[in-house]
Order: C-alpha cells, then structure tokens, then sequence
C-alpha cells in the first residue's frame, strides 16, 4: 500500500527536473551561436580580403646622398693627463687653485716654504762671490809675474804656477755658477706651476702639510679637454677602406652620439690608427680628435661613434622602414597605376640611418609603400594617406575587421515554469 505522504513530493521532483533540462538547452543554444560565430569569421578579415582597402603611406624612391659608415663603441679620453707634483721637499704654504678649476699653462697652483731655498741661494752666491775676488787678485799677481819674467827679474816656473793658479780660481767661478743656478732652480721650484692647459681634478693635498718630491700621489690631476681624443677600435676586415682613405691623404670625419644613437655630441676627424692588431680580438685601435669647444665630452665617457668612410652624392634610395625581408630575401611593395601594390624584390646596399641604398630592382620615381605594410599583400587595394593618418587608420581598420559583430540571432530563453 503506498504512503499517502509521498504524494506531495511528486510535483516539486517534476519542477526540478523541468528547471534542469532549461538550463542545459539554454547553455548548449549559447555554445552553438559562439561556435557558429567563430567559424563565420575568416582569417582574412584580420589580413584584409581581396575587396578589402587598405590605407597606405607611400614615398618616391629618389636619387640623393648615401653615406658610407662604420659603427663602434668609444671611450673619451684625455688629450693630456698630468699629475702635478712637487719637485722639492718642504711645507705646502699656499693653495692657489679649486677643485675643477680651469688653468693654463704656467699658472700658479702651490705655493712651498721657500725661506731653506732662498738660505741656500744666498749662501752659493756669498761663495761664488768669494771665489771671483780671488780669481780677480790671481790674474793681476799674473799680469805683474809675466812683466818681471820679461825683464829677467823672476823664474819662469813662478809664472807657470801663477797661471795655474788663475785657471783653478777659473774653475771654481763656474763651479760656483752652477750652485747658484741650482739654488735659484730649487727656490723656483718651491712655486709649483700648471704644466699644461686643462682642467683641475679634486685637491688631493692640503695646506700646510709636508710634500716630498718622491712623493707618488701629487698635489691635483689636470686633464686637458680642449681639444680631447675619442679611442674606438674596429674589425680588421673593415680596415681597407679606412686605410686606403688615410694613404691617400683625406680627412675622415668622425660623428660622436650618446647612448640612444639618435643624439649627435660632437664632430671631429681620425686622427691617427695604432701601429698593430690586436691578436685576441683580432681589432685595430683609432684615435680621432674633437675640438670640445662646449665640454660635452669628458674623460671616460662612452659614445657611439660614426665613422664616415665614402659617400654617394647619385644614389638610388629608399627609407629603411619600406624594405622587408622575406623567403625572397629583401623586397618592397611598390604602388601601381591602378591602386594595387606589387612585392617586387631588391638588392640593397648601404644603409645610413633612415634610408638605405638600392643597388637593383627600383628605379627612381617608383612609389614604395612606408607606412601600413602589415596588412598587404599581393595585388592588394590600397588607398593613399597623409603621414599622419596612414597608421591610425591601418590599426582602427584592423581592430575593427576583428572585433565586427556576428549577425546570428541570439538564443531565446525558454518559458518560465509555473510552480
């Protein structure tokens, strides 16, 4: 007999079956529109299709200067470092100099203590005054010895020693001219002068310290900026053209540019090559020159560096950003008559920063595609835009091809269930 109590239990199984089932219809119509939608939408739509009008910035190829140039990395250096010292023992008196400030030859750094020098100046004087007192009284004592010899009144052997004398008095009178110059030299040293032009390093001694001329560490540094050399090395297959060009007498100019390349800090020319190769790294050194008039450049400093080598005044050239390369190797679009364009590949040769030579396949007038190239192909529409406009337009026309709606109907939610 069956319980009576179970019967109420009968509609509410029945709902939650019927709810189940709607949901599970409702889920697979949704998956079967996504499904659908997806299939509709081809890989053409994202590369643009045959019918498709792709907006295009072009150039002219054109007949202009190509520059023939070779890269490397550059180390700024010093024309001249010099480690002022001291060239005499005593206290530092005086500093007459700043850190970092600009001198010039002769110009007065240091002063030492030069009361000792000037005792010793005075003292070689003093002897060398003495000695030509007895020099003056042995020549008159000759000339008297000489007379008496002529009139028999003397032997000659008086008069031979007399002489002797004079001349050793002689000697002594230059012995004592060079103490004196060498007394006068130390009292000048104690006034420690700039050596070179440049510019003054950090103070690496104070006032009123004791200084050795043996000492190794020196009063300051000064470099000389003005002019300032540029050291850079290059491959030794890149040599010929660049030793061929110095035999023959041309100045190669030299560009300098900072880390990003793009900058230019200063021009110069090559100055002069090393006389070997480098063995390990198989690279010679060169070294160019820079007036630095601005002080752009310091010591240390590191800089890419453009050698110019040759250049082409009737070059074939086209902007760098038009080349592609390909299975066919280096190729450009080039616009038709008809507002298609077609791959036509090309030889190129040297590239000089935004342009770059073409040595066959272009002729000069030919329009070549520069902006808009990722979404052409082969005999592909195009429509010819202003600089400004060719990009966005390429990149809001491919953002929508891929992001159009599909135009399959929605699924409709089935009827609610009555409880």
């Amino acid at each position: 007999m069956l319980d009576p109590r179970a019967e109420p239990n009968r509609p509410r199984h029945t709902r939650v079956w019927v709810w189940a089932i709607l949901i599970a219809i409702a889920l697979g119509g949704g998956y079967w529109v996504l499904n659908k939608n997806t299939k509709r939408t081809p890989a053409s739509a994202f590369r643009g299709g045959a019918s498709d009008v792709v907006p295009v910035r072009v150039e002219p190829v054109a007949i202009g200067r190509i520059d023939f140039s070779l890269n490397a990395i550059g180390t700024v250096t010093a024309f001249n470092t010099v480690t002022v010292r001291s060239r005499v023992d005593g206290e530092l008196q005086k500093v007459d100099f700043t850190d970092g400030q600009k001198v010039r030859q002769g110009d007065l750094l240091a002063q030492i203590d030069p009361r000792t020098f000037q005792v010793a100046l005075e003292q070689a004087q003093g002897q060398q005054k003495q000695n030509e007192a007895l020099l003056q009284n042995a020549r008159r004592d000759l000339q008297r010895y000489q007379t008496l010899y002529k009139q028999d009144s003397i032997a000659k052997q008086q008069v031979d020693t007399q002489a002797a004398l004079v001349q050793q008095y002689m000697g002594s009178e230059k012995s004592d001219q060079a103490a004196v110059d060498s007394a006068a030299l130390q009292l000048n040293f104690t006034r420690i002068t700039a050596p070179i032009s440049g510019r003054l390093g950090l103070r690496m001694v104070d006032q009123g310290n004791l200084i050795s001329a043996a000492s190794t560490t020196g009063l300051a540094v000064i470099t000389q900026t003005q002019p300032i050399s540029v050291i850079f090395t290059l491959p030794q297959a890149q040599l010929p053209p660049v030793l061929a060009a110095m035999h023959s007498g041309r100045k190669l100019a030299v560009d300098l540019y900072g880390r990003d390349d793009q900058l230019k800090i200063a021009s110069g020319e090559l100055m002069s090559v090393d006389n070997q190769i480098d063995v390990t790294t198989g690279t010679l050194k060169l070294k160019a020159r820079f007036a630095n008039d601005d002080e752009a450049l310091f010591p240390n400093q590191f800089v890419n560096v453009r050698l110019l080598v040759s250049s082409d005044d009737h070059a074939l050239v086209v902007p760098t950003m038009a080349v592609q390369q390909g299975s066919i190797g280096a190729f450009v679009y080039v616009l038709k008559d008809d507002g298609t364009v077609h791959i036509q590949a090309i030889t190129t040769g040297t590239v000089d920063g935004k342009q770059v030579a073409v040595k066959t396949g272009l002729a000069a007038g030919q329009q070549v595609v520069v902006e808009g190239l990722d979404r052409l192909r082969e005999g592909a529409k195009v429509e010819v835009m202003k600089a400004a406009t060719a990009a966005d337009a390429s990149a809001k026309s491919t953002t929508a091809t891929a992001a159009k709606p599909s135009t399959a109907p929605a699924a409709t939610p089935g009827p609610r269930a009555r409880h």
